[in-house]
């Protein structure tokens, strides 16, 4: 086993850890040890919420989270050499859930408190939790259906730097001030509350804290992409900002469907994560990234083939009105139109959500280009169901 360089005790909130990790970005975070290019390790990691959440039955737990206490991340990781304008890579040789806490959860989060993908359609919290089985999960409060995890970092990322940052904060005020007091808000800004810096106290820790972006939303450091294809035996080139690039990593889910459109929506879980680190030397200049991380997918994931897959165009499904070319509406009516074929095996609303945001559904842009609607599908395994599911 490589040498654990970030380990958690989940009996303890991060800020208590022996390495406390941290929930912003910020340059200025210390790291909490150092790499030499070549090098394997393994990170664990906590939960998202930091251990929020309860193997229950319960969702007031799922309603009530402090969402400005995530994403708790661990790290920043030093890799020595790495200057600002190389690359960055990252190999994930290997991922999994912590001994002893095999089981992971889902949620739809209440429109108060963050919403989701169909928050105008279900606006109330729900839970689901989730047991794995080797490659294996079910849940109990999703019966019938049984699927192999295609297990991934939700979030993963490196430092950014004090330009990038401000750039970052500077943009995301603008768009917030375009609506205020929008329920959910618009972005994520800078707060204070909650905060977890690693080892920083006193007036360092309060600068920080009042710069630091939130962990919410990918951006050019990589970051909470949810890529469910970023799983064993992917390489990752990031785009170094700062020295030692400061990679941090966390959100780890076990499966998880293209888009996790109920915002709580991959199965969230604590694990770790085996990684090799390299660099390229100049490296963005070289291969023009420069704005986005570049993955290569590795080979391990469940192989399905056979589905039924669900069409959505961009047309309002409240108000009817035609919009052009619009792929978030269009994948928003697909996975809707899912959800409603779900309804009749049985299914709640609220579970089907669920099951489309943790099963290993594929979300497409079909068609973008024939005006004035964008085609947007969203492919359901039907393997993963205890029955036949098709239409007779």
């Amino acid at each position: 086993m490589p040498e654990v360089l970030f380990k958690v005790d989940l009996t303890k909130p991060m800020e208590e850890q022996d390495l406390p990790g941290h929930n912003r970005w910020h340059p200025d975070i210390p790291a909490v040890a150092a790499v030499n290019p070549g090098a394997m390790f393994r990170i664990e990691c906590k939960d998202w919420t930091d251990g929020q959440i309860q193997n229950n039955d319960d969702p007031s737990d799922i309603r009530d989270v402090n969402l400005k206490r995530v994403h708790v991340l661990s790290g920043p990781i030093w890799v020595n050499g790495a200057e600002p304008g190389d690359l960055l890579v990252v190999d994930i040789l290997d991922i999994g859930p912590l001994q002893g806490a095999e089981w992971g959860f889902a949620g739809i989060f209440a429109r108060e408190n963050g919403g989701g993908f169909l928050t105008e359609h279900y606006p109330e919290a729900a839970k689901s939790i989730w047991d794995f089985h080797g490659i294996y999960t079910t849940s109990r409060h999703i019966p019938g259906v049984r699927f192999a995890g295609i297990t991934h970092p939700g979030l993963i990322g490196v430092a950014p730097s004090h330009e990038l940052l401000a750039k970052w904060n500077k943009r995301e005020r603008e768009l917030v001030a375009t609506d205020p007091h929008r329920v959910p808000e618009l972005a994520t800004l800078p707060d204070p509350t909650s905060t977890v810096l690693g080892s920083l106290t006193g007036a360092e820790y309060e600068r920080i804290a009042a710069e630091g972006a939130r962990t919410v939303p990918p951006r050019e450091n990589g970051g909470n992409c949810d890529i469910k294809n970023l799983s064993r035996g992917s390489r990752i080139y990031f785009p170094v900002f700062v020295k030692g690039a400061k990679l941090s990593m966390g959100d780890i889910h076990f499966s998880q469907g293209d888009g996790e459109i109920s915002f709580c929506g991959g199965i969230e879980m604590a694990g770790f994560i085996d990684l090799h680190v390299d660099i390229i030397k100049g490296g963005m200049a070289k291969y023009g990234i420069v704005n986005n991380p570049v993955f290569k997918p590795g080979p391990v994931e469940p192989h399905y083939s056979e589905f039924l897959v669900f069409e959505g165009i961009s047309v309002d499904e409240f108000s009817g009105k035609q919009h052009y070319l619009d792929a978030h509406l269009a994948y928003r009516r697909a996975c809707l139109n899912a959800i409603e074929y779900l309804k009749t095996l049985g299914y709640t609303g609220e579970q089907a959500y669920m099951l489309l945001s943790t099963a290993p559904v594929e979300g497409r842009i079909s068609g973008i280009v024939d005006i004035p609607n964008a085609c947007c599908t969203l492919a359901i395994p039907t393997a993963i169901f205890d029955r036949a599911i098709t239409p007779k």
